[in-house]
């Protein structure tokens, strides 16, 4: 089975800085997809911020196993209805990847239910990855630590709900630490969040990072079928009780309807 991968990015900083655009060409986006299309089994295309509904309209989400999502300067520009497809179709069970400062991207705040803030730095210096949970999937193949001579520091407290599993801890060279991958369920879906990814160094080129991102879509990706339904909340009526019960007390609710008996 081939994991169809989507890599949306807002795709500013590459048309409007010239450090970033000659360091990444084809976009963020663009090295991201380029490093997963040499992994087997996957097949990543892009989408980003200025393309009709952002690229990610709802044939795309349909066709998407697991939805890469980074954004930094435009958080603001991305359209309500589109966040909302995003979520819903995570909760459907599409994976999602929220990478670097996609902390405080709309649909990954929106999952995450919190404010998502934290402390930064941008002063180009060492970050040093440990692994924190070896048998981890999303470690595999890893050594128990490497290290990214320049990226922006991200300090805690991180204001994210209590994860499922930390994979990763930051160590930076100003002496703060940073939970840097953290796995989430949310309904169906698998959601993890990596944190480096500065757009003026060239971690994703970077052989380690690209590995991480490599073994979160395979992790993330849930070979199931789509809850076509994840925000109903059906009324099971008494004479569809799995066992014989009565109502019993006043209802606002009759027959399924609202009203009153």
């Amino acid at each position: 089975m081939t994991i169809r991968v989507t890599v949306w990015n807002e795709n500013v900083h590459e048309t409007h800085n010239k450090i970033v655009g000659d360091l990444y060409p084809d976009g963020i986006h663009g090295a991201i997809a380029d490093a997963l299309n040499k992994a087997d089994g996957i097949a990543a295309t892009t989408a980003t911020l200025q393309e009709p509904e952002h690229g990610v309209t709802q044939e795309r989400l349909d066709n998407t196993d697991v939805l890469i999502w980074w954004g930094h300067a435009a958080h603001g520009d991305v359209d309500d209805a589109v966040v909302a497809r995003v979520t819903e179709a995570v909760w459907s069970g599409m994976g999602f990847i929220a990478l670097h400062s996609a902390h405080f991207a709309k649909p990954f705040k929106r999952l995450m239910g919190s404010a998502c803030n934290l402390t930064w730095r941008e002063a180009g210096e060492r970050e040093r990855l440990w692994v924190t949970s070896r048998n981890h999937p999303i470690a595999a193949g890893l050594p128990d630590h490497f290290e990214l001579e320049n990226e922006e520091m991200y300090g805690e407290p991180f204001g994210v709900p209590e994860p499922l599993e930390t994979v990763f801890i930051s160590w930076f060279q100003g002496g703060e630490v940073f939970r840097s991958g953290l796995t989430y369920k949310r309904g169906a879906g698998n959601v993890f969040y990596f944190r480096p990814g500065h757009e003026t160094y060239p971690t994703y080129f970077d052989s380690n990072v690209q590995r991480v991102i490599e073994n979160a879509v395979r992790w993330a990706h849930n070979p199931a079928m789509r809850d076509p339904a994840p925000t109903d909340a059906p009324n099971v009526p008494v004479e569809q009780a799995l066992e014989p019960i009565e109502a019993r007390g006043p209802s606002l609710h009759a027959d399924g309807e609202e009203g009153f008996k």
